[in-house]
C-alpha cells in the first residue's frame, strides 16, 4: 500500500524541481524529503527522480512522472473524502444505472433536473446494457437501475410499458429473396431478442448489417436506409416508417429496480419519486 504522505512529498518535489523548496511546502527538512523519496523508490522498486551534476535540478523519470500522475489523483480523492466526512449533513452518493438503448438526451434532462432540485446530493450515473446493470446492482456497485425487460419480470419500484415495432427508413427497399438487413443492439438486449426470435419463428432469413450499443446509432442506421430494426414507439424519428408483413413483437417495459432486500435512503427515495413522476408523463 502506497503511503499518501510519501506521495505528497513526491508531488511537491516534482512540482518544485527541488528538495529544498519541496521541504518548505511540506514543512520538512531537505534531508527528510530526500529520505522519503528514497523510501518511496524502495517501495516501488524503481528510480523516480533524476538529479543533475550539481544536485540542484530535479526531474522525474518516466516511472516517476507516471506515479506522480496517480499520486495527484489519490491525494485529490483522499481530500474529497475528508471534505465530505467533515461537512455537515454529508450524504453518500446516489449511484444509478441507465440503459444505453434509451434516449440519452431525455435521460440526461431527467437526471439534470433531479440534480438541480437536490443541490446537496451527488448523483453518479453509469450507462450500460440492462444485463450489465442488473449484474452491477447485484454486486452492490449501483443503488438503483433502469432496465429494459419483459413485463413483470421480477420485483421493481416502478415500471413503464413499451410497445415495440419494426421500423425502416423512408426510402428503404428490400430486393426480393434477400435476407433482412438488421440494425441490432448487442447480445442481451431485449429488443434484439424480440427481433431475432420473431424472425426465426417465422423462418425469415436475416443478417446483421449494423450493430451498436447506442440508440442514436441504431436510429441513424434505420433512417439512412442501411437496415431495419425493432424500436419502441417512443424512439421513432420523423425519418422512420413502420414495416409491414413482419412478425408481431411482444411488449417490453422499462423498470426501475433496486438490489434485492435493499432499504432505500432518503436521497434514493427522492430519485425514485422524481423518475416515477417524470417518466409517467
Amino acid at each position: 500500500m502506497l503511503d499518501l504522505e510519501l506521495l505528497q512529498t513526491l508531488v511537491c518535489v516534482v512540482d518544485e524541481r527541488s528538495f529544498t523548496r519541496a521541504g518548505e511546502r511540506v514543512h520538512r527538512t531537505q534531508s527528510t524529503v530526500s529520505q522519503q523519496i528514497r523510501k518511496l523508490e524502495e517501495r516501488v522498486g524503481r528510480p523516480l527522480l533524476l538529479r543533475d551534476r550539481t544536485g540542484t535540478q530535479i526531474t522525474p523519470t518516466a516511472q516517476g512522472e507516471l506515479l506522480t500522475n496517480y499520486a495527484r489523483r489519490l491525494l485529490a480523492l483522499a481530500q474529497e473524502a475528508e471534505d465530505v466526512l467533515a461537512s455537515e449533513g454529508a450524504v453518500l452518493p446516489v449511484r444509478v444505472g441507465v440503459p444505453e438503448d434509451f434516449d440519452a438526451r431525455r435521460m440526461s434532462a431527467l437526471l439534470s433536473g433531479f440534480s438541480a432540485q437536490q443541490p446537496g446530493l451527488r448523483l453518479e450515473t453509469l450507462s450500460g446494457m440492462s444485463t450489465d446493470l442488473k449484474h452491477k446492482l447485484a454486486q452492490g456497485e449501483l443503488d438503483l437501475a433502469l432496465v429494459k425487460r419483459s413485463p413483470g419480470e421480477g420485483e421493481c419500484l416502478a415500471a413503464w410499458p413499451e410497445t415495440l415495432v419494426w421500423v425502416q427508413g423512408q426510402g428503404f427497399a428490400l430486393p426480393p429473396g434477400e435476407p433482412l438487413p438488421l440494425a441490432l443492439f448487442p447480445q442481451g438486449c431485449v429488443y434484439r431478442q424480440r427481433a431475432l426470435r420473431g424472425l426465426d419463428k417465422a423462418r425469415r432469413r436475416w443478417r446483421q448489417a449494423f450493430g451498436s450499443h447506442s440508440l442514436t446509432g441504431i436510429q441513424a442506421a434505420v433512417a439512412s436506409g442501411l437496415a431495419i430494426s425493432v424500436l419502441p414507439t417512443t424512439a421513432l424519428l420523423p425519418e422512420h416508417r413502420l414495416c409491414e408483413g413482419l412478425p408481431e413483437l411482444a411488449p417490453t417495459e422499462l423498470a426501475l429496480v433496486a438490489a434485492s432486500g435493499a432499504v432505500l435512503t432518503a436521497p434514493q427515495r427522492a430519485l425514485v419519486d422524481h423518475l416515477q413522476q417524470a417518466l409517467s408523463v
